[in-house]
Protein backbone atom coordinates (compact mmCIF):
# COMPACT_ATOMS: atom_id res chain seq x y z
CA UNK A 1 0.00 0.00 0.00
CA UNK A 2 1.30 3.65 -0.84
CA UNK A 3 1.41 6.22 1.72
CA UNK A 4 -0.52 9.65 0.89
CA UNK A 5 1.60 12.32 -0.31
CA UNK A 6 2.33 15.06 2.12
CA UNK A 7 1.71 18.47 -0.06
CA UNK A 8 3.68 20.96 2.35
CA UNK A 9 2.28 24.61 2.03
CA UNK A 10 4.73 27.78 2.54
CA UNK A 11 3.09 30.91 2.64
CA UNK A 12 2.57 33.67 4.93
CA UNK A 13 -1.67 34.22 4.70
CA UNK A 14 -3.12 32.10 7.22
CA UNK A 15 -6.81 32.39 6.07
CA UNK A 16 -4.71 30.82 2.24
CA UNK A 17 -2.88 28.40 3.93
CA UNK A 18 -5.75 27.14 5.78
CA UNK A 19 -8.09 26.75 2.75
CA UNK A 20 -5.66 24.99 0.58
CA UNK A 21 -4.77 22.85 3.74
CA UNK A 22 -8.97 21.94 3.69
CA UNK A 23 -8.66 21.87 -0.19
CA UNK A 24 -5.80 19.24 0.18
CA UNK A 25 -7.10 16.93 2.45
CA UNK A 26 -10.37 17.20 1.06
CA UNK A 27 -9.35 15.06 -2.00
CA UNK A 28 -7.20 12.71 -0.06
CA UNK A 29 -3.63 14.38 0.36
CA UNK A 30 -1.88 14.76 4.00
CA UNK A 31 -1.12 18.94 4.29
CA UNK A 32 0.65 20.75 6.30
CA UNK A 33 0.91 24.47 6.37
CA UNK A 34 3.98 26.59 7.37
CA UNK A 35 3.97 30.41 7.98
CA UNK A 36 7.26 30.98 6.77
CA UNK A 37 10.28 29.40 4.76
CA UNK A 38 12.15 29.02 8.24
CA UNK A 39 9.35 27.38 9.57
CA UNK A 40 9.58 24.80 6.64
CA UNK A 41 13.40 24.41 7.35
CA UNK A 42 13.04 23.57 10.99
CA UNK A 43 10.41 21.25 10.93
CA UNK A 44 12.71 19.16 8.63
CA UNK A 45 10.09 18.42 6.59
CA UNK A 46 12.09 17.89 3.25
CA UNK A 47 12.19 14.64 3.52
CA UNK A 48 8.81 13.79 3.34
CA UNK A 49 7.64 16.02 1.29
CA UNK A 50 5.89 15.43 -1.79
CA UNK A 51 5.08 18.71 -3.76
CA UNK A 52 5.92 21.99 -2.34
CA UNK A 53 3.21 24.65 -2.88
CA UNK A 54 5.95 28.42 -2.34
CA UNK A 55 4.36 31.80 -2.16
CA UNK A 56 7.47 34.23 -3.00
CA UNK A 57 6.78 36.87 -0.75
CA UNK A 58 7.66 35.49 2.52
CA UNK A 59 8.70 37.14 6.23
CA UNK A 60 12.47 36.50 6.22
CA UNK A 61 13.79 33.64 3.31
CA UNK A 62 11.45 34.54 0.26
CA UNK A 63 9.96 31.97 -1.78
CA UNK A 64 13.05 32.04 -4.44
CA UNK A 65 15.24 31.63 -1.52
CA UNK A 66 14.54 29.01 0.00
CA UNK A 67 14.04 27.03 -3.80
CA UNK A 68 17.59 27.39 -3.81
CA UNK A 69 18.19 26.21 -0.70
CA UNK A 70 16.54 23.43 -1.25
CA UNK A 71 17.83 22.81 -4.54
CA UNK A 72 21.55 23.53 -3.12
CA UNK A 73 20.82 20.76 -0.83
CA UNK A 74 19.91 18.51 -2.96
CA UNK A 75 16.41 17.91 -2.41
CA UNK A 76 14.41 17.14 -5.59
CA UNK A 77 10.79 18.44 -4.23
CA UNK A 78 8.19 19.48 -7.10
CA UNK A 79 8.05 23.09 -6.60
CA UNK A 80 4.95 24.68 -7.58
CA UNK A 81 5.06 28.50 -7.17
CA UNK A 82 1.20 30.41 -6.31
CA UNK A 83 2.12 34.28 -5.85
CA UNK A 84 0.19 37.32 -6.42
CA UNK A 85 3.28 38.79 -7.30
CA UNK A 86 3.69 37.36 -10.53
CA UNK A 87 5.79 39.42 -13.46
CA UNK A 88 7.68 37.63 -16.08
CA UNK A 89 11.55 37.93 -14.81
CA UNK A 90 10.39 36.17 -11.46
CA UNK A 91 8.26 33.73 -13.37
CA UNK A 92 11.13 32.71 -15.89
CA UNK A 93 13.55 32.60 -12.40
CA UNK A 94 11.10 30.39 -10.86
CA UNK A 95 11.06 27.76 -13.90
CA UNK A 96 14.90 27.84 -14.92
CA UNK A 97 15.82 27.12 -11.18
CA UNK A 98 13.32 23.87 -11.48
CA UNK A 99 9.68 25.69 -10.75
CA UNK A 100 7.09 22.74 -12.08
CA UNK A 101 4.48 25.28 -12.36
CA UNK A 102 3.78 28.87 -11.49
CA UNK A 103 0.47 30.03 -10.76
CA UNK A 104 -0.88 33.29 -10.42
CA UNK A 105 -3.03 34.61 -7.49
CA UNK A 106 -6.29 34.22 -7.09
CA UNK A 107 -5.87 30.74 -8.87
CA UNK A 108 -8.50 28.56 -9.52
CA UNK A 109 -8.60 24.87 -7.29
CA UNK A 110 -8.77 22.80 -10.58
CA UNK A 111 -5.45 24.59 -11.80
CA UNK A 112 -3.58 23.84 -8.63
CA UNK A 113 -4.82 20.60 -8.12
CA UNK A 114 -3.81 19.64 -11.91
CA UNK A 115 -0.20 21.27 -11.29
CA UNK A 116 0.05 19.07 -7.98
CA UNK A 117 -0.97 15.82 -9.85
CA UNK A 118 1.65 16.91 -12.61
CA UNK A 119 4.35 17.43 -9.88
CA UNK A 120 3.02 14.19 -8.46
CA UNK A 121 3.17 11.92 -11.90
CA UNK A 122 6.67 13.48 -13.17
CA UNK A 123 8.78 13.33 -9.54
Amino acid sequence: MSRVPLIAIVDDDDALRNSLDNLLRSVGFRAQGFASAEAFLHAHQAPETACLILDLRLPGINGLELQRQLGAAHWRIPIIIVTAYADDDVRARALAAGAVDFLSKPCREEDLLKAIEAALTHS
